[in-house]
């Protein structure tokens, strides 16, 4: 995924169908004196759908087609002939996308977001907007009093409405530190991701997923989520544009280089920023993992843990020499896996 093609939030603007209208027509045949009610019904109008599909990971294709406008149904016609249904408009989104309609406060005039729900399934599908049902034709209200009705219902109107939607990645572990915390080169090894690797802040500027294979066929999905400087939850830096990806994520894996002035006020500092973001995110499981341990001996480690913050399970890992990387990956398997 290039960095330009990554859109994880976008505002479209949408319009169900009409229904069409019923027919009041009655039937006109050469030998028969009087035709009675035949009209048909109106068809149903085109409704918005968003549909999940494993083969997306951005909305940047809705960056180009924000309006999505449903065609009406066609209107019924006589001998009973019912008018055709439009099309619906079926939108692809990636795993993990949420809607919620824009609406106006009557009272305050101000833009409130309605929750419309979220798509997480190959194929599982979310209506935005119904098309409007097809009227009744003349038939249907024959009686035994009003054998002749001149009058059908007219189609049911559709709906529009803008849309915010958003995407939140859907991975097991999302990897969680500042910049230049060695995550990508993690994902780049434990995965077949080949995330921008260099060494200066920022250069993961979308989160990049990886597909990380353990033990007799088992894998989960691990996500290099952009890195965290202080005050991201106030919308410093990247701000909560990438903390968002995280309240997906089962497992958090907290990584901070081996060379840190102070491993301890650097978690700190790092759970600070989810905890203010959304204090839920402190109810997921956390791991440790002190980075680019590949030049340090058992006496330093040693002396290091002195310094770790306290009950959290931590690893000493190189992602260059590969020290621990199993393990590691054997552990995250297990702890998403209740073992």
């Amino acid at each position: 995924m290039a960095g330009s093609n990554f859109v994880d939030y976008v505002k479209i603007f949408a319009r169900s169908g009409h229904g069409g209208a019923g027919s009041a027509h009655f039937r006109r045949e050469k030998f028969v004196a009087f035709g009675g009610p035949d009209g048909g019904d109106g068809g149903k109008g085109g409704s918005i759908i968003l549909q999940g599909d494993s083969q997306y990971w951005t909305l940047i294709h809705l960056k180009y087609q924000r309006h999505q406008f449903a065609e009406d149904g066609q209107n019924g016609s006589g001998a009973r002939s019912t008018g055709k249904d439009a099309k619906d408009i079926i939108i692809p989104v990636p795993l993990g996308t949420v809607a919620r309609r824009v609406v106006e406060n009557e009272e305050t005039g101000e833009q409130e977001l309605i929750p419309v729900g979220e798509v997480t399934e190959h194929g599982e599908q979310l209506v935005l907007l119904q098309g409007g049902r097809g009227g009744l034709g003349n038939w249907h209200f024959r009686t035994a009093t009003n054998q002749t009705p001149r009058y059908a219902q007219p189609g049911e109107e559709g709906d529009e409405g803008a849309f915010i939607l958003e995407l939140k990645v859907l991975a097991d572990v999302g990897l969680v530190g500042f910049p230049n915390a060695g995550k990508s080169t993690l994902l780049s090894v434990v995965s077949a991701a080949k995330p921008k690797i260099a060494n200066y802040a920022f250069t993961t500027l979308e989160p990049n997923l990886g597909i990380v294979e353990v033990r007799d066929g088992h894998s989960f999905v691990m996500a290099d989520i952009p890195g965290i400087i202080e005050g991201a939850h106030e919308g410093r830096g990247l701000g909560t544009r990438f903390l968002r990806h995280i309240e997906r994520n089962s497992v958090l894996l907290f990584m901070i280089p081996a060379d840190s002035d102070d491993i301890r006020k650097d978690f700190e500092i790092l759970l600070g920023e989810l905890t203010q973001y959304n204090p839920e995110l402190l109810d997921k499981q956390r791991l440790l993992a002190i980075t680019k341990c590949d030049m340090l001996d058992e006496e330093l480690i040693e002396q290091m843990r002195a310094h770790l913050p306290e009950g959290v399970e931590t690893f000493y890992i190189s992602s260059i020499s590969g020290l621990n990387i199993r393990p590691l990956k054997d552990r995250l398997w297990a702890v998403l896996n209740d073992f």
